[in-house]
């Protein structure tokens, strides 16, 4: 009865949410002019943004760095690792701070507080979209494994699929930032500083399986310590499937997707509860 009682809760807050459908679009509209209110360029930073930014590890670990291991990193290996970090990291970021922004509207009018994190979500995924084409003109331009062996558009069906866990994940992860923040405001700053930890172990210049190709010992198991950064880490787990798909063009494994799948699926169960247990406490702790 108990457990009947809950689904029902949820679908009503489910069709909730999708009643204010029109509000949570014009959130994201909101966000995606406010992101590029007076900036000359516009939208177009969606898509040169982590092309700046993948010029610059390119010269970091090709140029100046030499070579990691006697090979160097190629140019559309590291953006396919930047563009679902980006993806993730500005959602979260700003997710995290999303009930805090909006105080006034949240006293003001009723209205299903998660939207404020999922418009945050959607409008991230809009930049994400639009920077899509660029890694695919980079990887056509300069060619890739995938390409060369003719296997590299048959897995981009993976790719929508990739796209959706992680957005659940972060979905998941930033109603827990959100609500924390509420309560307390360091949280933000706490959340910069574990993302910038975060990027460096998630392998996203760099080859997680090659860079740590040792074994461990783990309960009498002798296991890599690649295989094991990819269970602890997340986010390890969806750069390296989006490479798979978009820049090596092979097969991702069913242990990954189902792995990844229970993850994103448990951390957006846990985030939504823990959002739905604080939010009637925003108005006055706001």
């Amino acid at each position: 009865m108990i457990a009947t009682d809950e689904r029902l809760r949820l679908g009503a807050r489910l069709r909730d949410l999708l009643a204010y459908r029109d509000l949570i679009r014009n959130l994201v509209t909101r966000n995606l002019k406010t992101r590029y209110k007076n900036s000359v360029l516009g939208i177009a930073w969606s898509m040169l943004n982590p092309l700046l930014m993948m010029m610059v590890f390119t010269v970091v670990f090709t140029v100046l760095a030499g070579r990691m291991e006697g090979v160097a990193v190629p140019p559309a290996f590291i953006l396919a690792g930047l563009l679902p970090w980006s993806f993730f990291a500005g959602t979260v970021t700003a997710a995290t701070n999303s009930v805090v922004d909006n105080s006034t509207l949240i006293k003001k009018v009723y209205f299903p507080r998660e939207a404020l994190p999922l418009s945050v979500l959607l409008s991230n995924l809009v930049h994400l979209l639009i920077a899509l084409p660029i890694y695919f003109a980079l990887a056509i331009i300069m060619g890739i494994p995938g390409a060369e062996r003719g296997s590299f558009f048959p897995h981009l069906l993976w790719l929508p699929a990739i796209i959706v866990l992680e957005a659940i994940f972060a979905l998941g992860l930033s109603l827990i930032t959100a609500t924390i923040n509420v309560f307390y405001r360091d949280m933000q700053i706490v959340m910069e500083t574990l993302i910038l930890a975060w990027f460096f172990v998630s392998g996203v210049f760099y080859d997680i399986t090659r860079t740590f190709a040792a074994t461990h010992t783990l309960l009498g198991i002798e296991l890599p310590i690649s295989r094991i950064v990819y269970v602890l880490n997340p986010m390890a787990s969806i750069i390296a499937a989006y490479r798979d798909a978009m820049y090596f063009g092979r097969s991702i494994a069913w242990d990954f997707i189902l792995r990844t799948a229970i993850t994103s699926l448990a951390v957006l169960a846990i985030g939504y509860w823990f959002f739905q247990r604080y939010n009637w406490r925003f108005g006055e702790e706001l």
